[in-house]
């Protein structure tokens, strides 16, 4: 019998003045299953330095966290670079190119999308969200960025409150970093 996917999450971030804000909902799921509803899906990386989030199945994500530490130390902190090694042997290793999810990864100049088909994405608008929720929780912080004087951090809030009352692998247990 195959195992139960892990379903999403929503991860999202804004990038502003010298500065990043990035939040995930606490939510896994099994199937049809709430199995948590506090776990979180954010890290630190390279001394602080770099905030990191993941959606898709756990184990993944903490095989790429890894990585992806490993290339910050090995290029000085250097985001950019560390994403695009990862992102190379993410796609081509057979072992990595297996793993389900998608990266989040901000410092204080950069914010990046990273995928396993080798995508590494700086956002428009400084502003990005993966996972199931993200398209909602992405058009709310658009929104309300742009029709509101909310700082980075309320924005941040709210998006994420918009997501989870409309996806349901989403929760409104929220946790928040910044940079």
């Amino acid at each position: 019998m195959p195992a139960e996917r892990i379903r999403s999450t929503t991860v999202m971030a804004i990038r502003h003045g010298n500065g990043v804000v990035m939040a995930a909902d606490g939510q896994v799921t099994m199937g049809q299953t709430v199995v948590k509803s506090g776990a979180n899906k954010l890290r630190r990386l390279y001394q602080g330095q770099v905030l990191a989030g993941f959606a898709g199945a756990t184990a993944d994500a903490f095989t790429l966290f890894e990585r992806l530490e490993g290339k910050l130390e090995t290029y000085a902190g250097n985001l950019t670079r560390a994403a695009v090694e990862l992102a190379k042997d993410w796609r081509t290793d057979k072992v990595l190119r297996r793993l389900e999810a998608l990266l989040l990864a901000a410092d204080r100049q950069t914010l990046l999308i990273i995928s396993g088909s080798g995508d590494v994405i700086d956002p428009e608008e400084g502003v990005a969200a993966i996972g199931s929720g993200g398209p909602f929780a992405l058009a709310a912080a658009r929104a309300l960025i742009k029709n509101t004087s909310l700082s980075p951090e309320e924005i941040v809030k709210e998006a994420m409150r918009i997501a989870a009352d409309i996806c349901v692998y989403t929760n409104h247990e929220v946790r928040l970093e910044s940079l």
